[in-house]
């Protein structure tokens, strides 16, 4: 999906729209991309003459590279955290990497989904974590 098809599944909007590019598996798995520009509104001040991506923005990433793997059920909906567990950061995101996020979902009960997820540049994991939604 490119970023229009995107935006027909997810409510988030620029600047807070933070995936490119997202695919749906035929494992039943998504894969996201987005590469850093380093212009981001998350990198002013993050750090001066040092900019890397917060890790609760590559949070935030791999959430929204996760929406795909509900999108039938959110038609009209907003998706919302529930929860965010055991999360590791593994390396640093710089301006001029480009991401890649694969998410599968571990449980779901409607509206409530729980997702694995991790986050790699250059096919090194930089994050690794699980997250919860409900989709309301």
């Amino acid at each position: 999906m490119n970023l229009d098809e995107i935006k027909t599944i997810l409510p988030h909007r620029e600047p807070m729209l933070l995936v490119e590019e997202a695919n749906l598996n035929e494992d039943g798995s998504s894969t996201g991309y987005y590469t850093v520009k380093g212009t981001e509104f998350f990198l002013q001040g993050h750090f001066p003459g040092n900019p890397i991506v917060p890790g609760v923005i590559l949070c935030e990433m791999c959430a929204q590279s996760a929406c795909i793997l509900f999108s039938s059920d959110m038609a009209g909906k907003t998706p919302v955290y529930t929860g965010i567990n055991n999360v590791k950061f593994r390396l640093q995101v710089k301006p001029g990497d480009s991401i890649r996020f694969d998410c599968k979902i571990a449980k779901q009960k409607a509206p409530f989904y729980w997702i694995e997820g991790t986050a790699s540049v250059n096919g090194k994991k930089a994050m690794s974590g699980e997250f919860s939604f409900a989709i309301v």
